[in-house]
């Protein structure tokens, strides 16, 4: 049996970029990527916080340092520039890989700065 997983998440990043009149996706800083260990051209679902909107994209490339998070094509549509976007990805694990799974988090802090990562998201309490 296999389990779909969070793989990545980048929590609260900012759009910088909004471009409808460019090929789909969602264009994210190169390094940021390498970090999270998002694929070019993976599946990663959007969570817009200002909005409420969630649709599916894939990722690409943008300029390691650039801070870019772009929404390009009909995605534009549901996240403006500033708005905070919960960026996440999903991989199929087997019984053995859960034994030693755990997801890549970044978090971000307003500006689009980095500001820690984890493995664990902590325990919701009451």
């Amino acid at each position: 049996m296999h389990s779909i997983m969070l793989k990545a998440k980048l929590h609260r990043a900012e759009v910088t970029h909004s471009v409808l009149d460019y090929e789909g996706s969602c264009a994210i800083d190169g390094e940021w990527l390498d970090l999270a260990g998002i694929r070019e051209y993976e599946q990663i679902q959007i969570y817009n916080i200002d909005n409420g909107e969630r649709f599916t994209t894939y990722a690409i490339r943008a300029e390691e340092g650039s801070k870019m998070i772009s929404v390009n094509g009909a995605a534009a549509h549901k996240a403006d520039v500033g708005h905070r976007v919960i960026v996440c990805a999903f991989a199929h694990y087997s019984e053995a890989e859960l034994a030693q799974h755990k997801p890549h988090m970044l978090y971000f802090t307003p500006g689009n700065a980095l500001s820690h990562t984890s493995h664990a998201i902590p325990v919701q309490v009451a």
